[in-house]
């Protein structure tokens, strides 16, 4: 892979995964005033306000940052297809290749976060550093959404293992691109 190729996606994978993780902390009303939650807002806000304005909310959730991921990933694949002399650029299949990104991204952002989220269970339950504190608050409104259904077994949460066939679920089902 040239250099240039791979510098352009690793930069617009970097700030589609700060765009993502935006909706995310604003999903699971992730504490504010934590010091991740205070960066991932100030360094969004530029290009989210004016997105804001365009892209109503729908109850508590602002769509808003996925669209700007959306944005992001669908600029990055028609500057790599610019680059590449050999293919045409056909915007339309472009979008649905930036539309299947983001939910790939998004559902791989909250299969890791599960994976954080156990360890830290158990490694540091309670822990006051605001890494930790920020992967529970987004797991949590998951896991209580399967608790409802599938309560603990014998004091055993099943609920990380519900999430992880879920999103394997949904990921094999999307088209493999990138």
């Amino acid at each position: 892979m040239d250099p240039i190729f791979l510098i352009i996606r690793t930069i617009g994978e970097i700030f589609a995964f700060i765009a993502i993780l935006r909706f995310l902390l604003q999903a699971a009303q992730a504490d504010f005033y934590n010091p991740i939650s205070q960066a991932v807002v100030k360094f969004t806000q530029a290009p989210v306000a004016p997105i804001q304005k365009v892209v109503p909310k729908i109850g508590r959730f602002d769509f808003s940052p996925l669209v700007l991921a959306f944005l992001i990933k669908l600029i990055t694949l028609v500057i790599l297809v610019t680059l590449s002399s050999n293919i045409g650029l056909d915007v339309l299949a472009l979008a649905m290749l930036a539309l299947v990104g983001v939910i790939d991204s998004l559902l791989s952002m909250i299969f890791w976060a599960t994976i954080g989220s156990v360890i830290i269970s158990w490694v540091a339950p309670g822990s006051p550093h605001p890494a930790p504190q920020i992967l529970l608050q987004i797991t949590e409104p998951l896991f209580a959404l399967v608790r409802r259904v599938l309560p603990s077994i014998g004091g055993l949460d099943l609920s990380p293992i519900v999430i992880f066939l879920v999103i394997q679920i949904i990921q094999s089902q999307l088209p493999r691109v990138m």
